[in-house]
């Protein structure tokens, strides 16, 4: 697009009407941290107090108008409103006729209703595989007789949809939207409401708006556990999680190489000063078993173990890389879900159990020792 894309962009809004104040949407100020890269654009509208999800003609005929603009390949609309209480609580936004949140007071890390326990799998670092090992800890636990939930909260690359072979938008209920169900999980991902190749340019704000309405306004009721399978990095989504909700604990995922290690250990740092129990360290493609039987440690050897050691931390278990692994995770079956009994699933399996350990001991159920997977010729 042209230098002069924001305006094009805007000239185009001026033509959406919202029909309850009489003007368009730009005099009357509703729009707001307009984004335009390339051909990507987004924006927010800010609606007045009170009104929400009823308003998502409006949005679906704002991004109608900039779709029309010569050059434009994307856009993604949010709405916003800002609640009324003295002091101001935080902007809600809307993606697709979810209900409007209750205003919460500072502080408060309100719990999902329905959700017995939440937990994050977390990276310092991308490339680690770390959503491969969520979505197949998820199978793993519900095979441990567990009802689970996985929500991705990677709303700059998700990859859950490709993992558990979801497509289409989910549903609504009018007040919630309805999580996919794939082998027996619930799950929900920024990529199920947005097409697969439209890249999300939000800013910040807009990412902690999202990720709380993925985690509120879905119907993800009855859950022993919810897990979400977070973002590389420590920045606005690990954040927002951290503070906004009761985490009942973390999973670090890593390769044995340091420098997948140096940034592990600042995603462990981070949710300890958030005061987010950490259950330990999971070592993924830990090493890769040749032809000969032989283990070669492509990444180096025992890393995330000596790691955990140092920073008084579990280790969780290692997984090895496989071809297998990558084959199910690229065509959306999971390893855990179509093999349970496979080699490639031991390792899942195993550290499902010791986070379902954990997990009853966190949410006062320790004293029950969570089902153990025995398979019997």
């Amino acid at each position: 697009m042209a230098d002069t894309a924001e305006e094009k962009v805007l000239a185009a809004l001026r033509g959406v009407v919202d029909e309850r104040a009489g003007r368009d949407i730009v005099s009357l100020g509703r729009v707001k941290g307009l984004v335009v890269r390339g051909a990507h654009v987004g924006f927010a509208i800010e609606l007045p107090p009170g009104e929400g999800a009823e308003r998502e003609p409006l949005r679906k005929a704002a991004e109608a108008a900039v779709a029309k603009v010569p050059g434009v390949l994307s856009v993604t609309a949010v709405l916003t409103s800002h609640s009324a209480p003295a002091g101001g609580a935080a902007p809600h936004a809307h993606r697709a006729a979810p209900r409007r949140a209750a205003p919460q007071q500072a502080g408060e890390r309100p719990s999902v209703p329905g959700v017995g326990a939440i937990l994050a799998v977390a990276s310092g670092k991308g490339g680690v595989g770390k959503s491969t090992v969520a979505v197949n800890l998820a199978l793993a636990l519900a095979r441990l007789g567990l009802k689970v939930g996985l929500l991705d909260a990677d709303i700059y690359g998700p990859s859950v949809p490709r993992l558990l072979g979801l497509t289409g938008k989910p549903e609504t209920d009018g007040e919630k939207l309805r999580p996919h169900e794939a082998f027996g999980i619930k799950a929900m991902s920024i990529g199920l409401l947005v097409g697969e190749d439209q890249p999300m340019i939000w800013r910040g704000p807009m990412v902690m708006t999202a990720l709380t309405q993925l985690l509120n306004d879905v119907a993800w009721a009855p859950l022993d556990v919810l897990l979400v399978d977070m973002p590389p990095g420590t920045g606005d989504a690990q954040l927002t999680l951290a503070q906004r909700v009761p985490v009942t604990g973390a999973v670090i995922v890593s390769t044995p190489q340091e420098i997948a290690l140096t940034d592990a250990r600042k995603g462990l740092a981070m949710f300890r000063q958030t005061h987010v129990p950490v259950f330990g360290i999971v070592e993924n493609m830990a090493y890769f078993v040749a032809p000969t039987g032989e283990r070669i440690f492509i990444f180096g050897e025992g890393g995330a173990r000596r790691t955990a050691g140092t920073l008084d931390c579990d280790f969780l278990g290692e997984i090895p890389l496989t071809v297998r692994v990558r084959e199910t995770s690229d065509a959306g079956t999971p390893i855990v879900a179509i093999a349970p009994h496979a080699e490639e699933s031991a390792p899942f399996l195993a550290i499902a159990e010791k986070v379902a350990a954990k997990l009853a001991e966190a949410t006062g159920e320790g004293a029950r020792k969570p089902p153990k997977i025995s398979y019997v010729d």
